[in-house]
């Protein structure tokens, strides 16, 4: 029987809504949470004064496209793309406009990207050089191109943040953050333990800037999905006092997962086109956000776990078990999701 002494029990009532939004979220359909960090792209490039080129980049997962299309309300792209090919896990078209109407004050949309959880970078050049970089987002899907006379853009703020929501609403990734805390009860070495990740991190991301770096994506996926379900057994041995590599050395581990996530993040960035200056910006604050978001996490668990030690509330065993049984599930789910497509039985 659960124990919670009365003076605690109006306390626990925010925290027991707070486990019931997260038993909803964990329920939801697999594949619909573990995502990688391919977001769509389109680029708009003016290459006269009456002449532009778009390019549109469509996330797959072996031939199954995301169903995304992009919008402009001027009807340019309701004309048949130039061009259109698969190449490197993504869906490319293209066009090409003659046209003497001006872009500013022309809506971009995405339509379909509500219905996800990915994002698009869209991209605006003009002919002078000036440009305007926008991320779209699920519950942001459209923007209006702004006068390229009344503002710079650059995307590296957009990028910031989109490395924070990639990792707060990643599963994957926050699953293996929350193994690592499962695995590891001591405070010290639980620091060690995520410094390992933030390295490994780091290294991966100037891998795959400088030397290009790269494994084929659903490999690649199949590998994080693995990460994943790894940590599950491990986390049981250490609930029954148990020892392994590791158990004793969480932060070999970690920085291996840490090279493999962080090679997600990279590899999907390298993907969108985007100029080296541009990518070495994006890849730094993108990896920013993904630590901010990381950090704030691991703060979110650590506060609960403090909270209920002061409320002396002890869990019934299946309810203690259950982040570890969630692990392991979503681990094998996406293990052999990802692994169909790296052996293309995914078409």
């Amino acid at each position: 029987m659960t124990h919670v002494p009365a003076p605690a029990r109006a306390a626990l009532t925010p925290v027991v809504r707070l486990l019931a939004v997260v038993i909803v979220w964990l329920a939801a359909p697999a594949g619909t949470r573990a995502h990688e960090v391919r977001p769509g792209y389109l680029e708009i490039n003016q290459t006269a004064p009456q002449a532009y080129a778009v390019i549109w980049k469509q996330p797959t997962l072996g031939e199954i496209a995301v169903h995304l299309a992009p919008r402009l309300s001027n009807g340019w792209l309701k004309r048949p793309p130039v061009d259109q090919y698969a190449a490197d896990y993504f869906l490319i078209r293209r066009w090409s406009v003659a046209s003497a109407a001006p872009l500013a004050g022309v809506s971009v949309a995405i339509d379909g990207l509500p219905e996800t959880i990915t994002d698009v970078f869209v991209r605006v050049r003009w002919l002078d050089g000036r440009r305007q970089d926008v991320i779209l987002r699920p519950e942001s899907p459209s923007f209006v191109i702004a006068d390229p006379t009344e503002r710079a853009a650059t995307g590296v703020p957009g990028f910031l943040v989109l490395g924070v929501e990639h990792i707060l609403t990643g599963l994957d990734h926050l699953l293996v953050l929350l193994g690592l805390i499962l695995l590891v009860r001591d405070r010290w070495m639980l620091l060690k333990t995520v410094t390992a990740f933030t390295v490994a991190h780091s290294l991966t991301l100037a891998l795959a800037v400088l030397c290009h770096v790269q494994l084929s994506t659903p490999v690649l996926n199949t590998l994080i999905a693995l990460s994943v379900l790894f940590l599950a057994p491990e986390v049981m041995r250490a609930r029954r006092r148990e020892t392994s590599l590791t158990i004793r050395h969480p932060w070999i581990v970690s920085f291996a997962f840490g090279l493999l996530h962080g090679m997600g993040f990279a590899s999907g960035l390298t993907g969108l086109g985007l100029d080296r200056a541009d990518l070495v910006s994006a890849l730094l604050s993108f990896n920013v956000g993904v630590e901010i978001g990381q950090l704030a996490f691991l703060a979110l668990v650590l506060a609960l776990v403090r909270a209920f030690r002061l409320l002396e509330i002890r869990w019934p065993r299946p309810v203690a078990l259950a982040p570890t049984y969630a692990i392991g599930v979503f681990g094998a789910t996406w293990t052999f999701q990802y692994g169909a497509a790296a052996l293309g039985f995914i078409r």
